[in-house]
């Protein structure tokens, strides 16, 4: 009786044993770690592309002219001239142009949102006659090539005097920015629940507390989707400022980086420093929120 107790225990014991993995399995391992390593590979150089400019870029403002045209693009400089960052600021008025570009930007940002979050509610959440038509029209700025309205909109500006004014470069960003903001909008408030609506219709919420307190709050992570993508767009925008604005104290940072080439001679190290300053505030917004905007597009692509 033991042994065949003893017998039955080492049956157990050797079927519990890991079988070695069958050809076919190993095989199919074998690509899938392989298939990795080269997406990995692909990714790493993909990355290396990318930063590669950002690297150059802050060498290329570490140096003189000299320097810039006799050294290789990616070597470092002889001795480091910091002081191109302290020039820049004091005297070539950047601290002025970079706030432009945040009084600019940031106005144009929170009036875009505010904007698109009022009519997009109101198309979604509301029932009027000419709900699909207004969708419509805001669609069809989606086609509309941005800098084709450059003259119309020069002449416009001329004739109701806001040229020279940072009125008319908040409200030309505005404008442009609200079809594509509307469009990533709609696909959040077509998921919201109308139960929320209906509850505090019943205790006797008006339509205007709704939006501020109950949807408003529930479109964040879209809104700060819109809201980067708008701020990217902003402060890089060049061919508006250039056109609308002249007075030094209005412009903003892509247009100010201008002042460094001179008829005769160009401050190289200057005009790397102050590109540097100018991509710090997107390179930071979009390294700390880049997954935010992951999140608010795909947020609303699969209706509830």
């Amino acid at each position: 009786m033991k042994e065949k107790l003893s017998e039955t225990s080492d049956l157990n014991v050797s079927s519990t044993k890991k079988l070695p993995p069958s050809p076919k399995v190993a095989q199919s391992s074998l690509k899938h770690k392989l298939s990795h390593s080269v997406l990995y590979l692909i990714l790493i150089i993909v990355g290396v592309v990318q930063i590669l400019p950002l690297v150059w870029l802050f060498l290329f403002s570490l140096k003189d002219n000299q320097e810039v045209f006799n050294l290789p693009p990616l070597a470092l400089p002889s001795s480091p001239k910091w002081e191109n960052y302290l020039n820049v600021w004091t005297e070539g008025n950047i601290g002025v142009y970079f706030l432009n570009s945040v009084i600019v930007t940031g106005s144009a940002v929170i009036l875009t949102v505010l904007l698109a979050s009022f009519v997009t509610f109101a198309i979604t959440r509301m029932h009027w006659k000419l709900n699909k038509f207004v969708l419509g029209l805001f669609m069809v700025g989606l086609m509309i090539p941005v800098h084709s309205t450059l003259i119309p909109l020069f002449s416009f500006y001329l004739n109701i005097g806001l040229m020279d004014h940072p009125l008319a470069i908040i409200l030309t960003y505005t404008a442009f920015n609200l079809p594509l903001t509307i469009m990533i909008l709609l696909g959040f408030y077509y998921t919201l629940p109308r139960e929320l609506e209906e509850a505090a219709i019943m205790d006797g919420c008006t339509v205007h507390r709704m939006f501020f307190q109950i949807i408003l709050p529930m479109t964040a992570p879209v809104v700060a989707t819109t809201a980067i993508i708008n701020m990217i767009y902003n402060w890089n925008e060049f061919v508006f400022v250039n056109t609308f604005i002249s007075s030094d104290k209005y412009k903003t940072l892509t247009v100010g980086i201008q002042n460094f080439i001179g008829q005769y001679s160009t401050d190289w190290g200057a005009i790397g420093a102050t590109l540097v300053i100018s991509i710090l505030p997107i390179l930071i917004v979009f390294v700390l929120l880049s997954n935010r905007i992951v999140e608010g597009i795909t947020s609303g692509s699969v209706k509830g």
